[in-house]
């Protein structure tokens, strides 16, 4: 039973203060936390779309050099 009490304690003790916090610094410190979470696709999938769109993003990018130095010869 002593953990039925400590989780009661601690949840009126996360309602109480949340509801002395004046609902402006609410607002701003849930602003702070939207805007410092990472993007969706880096929480869902990780690295990988980072890499992918590197890795397109050279591979059309290397096409276009190697035709500008055929072309100078």
């Amino acid at each position: 039973m002593a953990k039925g009490e400590e989780i009661v304690k601690y949840v009126t003790q996360r309602v109480v203060q949340y509801l002395d916090t004046p609902a402006e610094d609410r607002k701003r410190q849930r602003e702070l936390r939207k805007s410092a979470s990472e993007p969706w696709t880096v929480r869902w999938f990780g690295m990988i779309p980072m890499s992918l769109s590197m890795m397109f993003g050279r591979r059309k990018k290397a096409p276009s050099e190697g035709n500008e130095s055929r072309q100078g010869q």
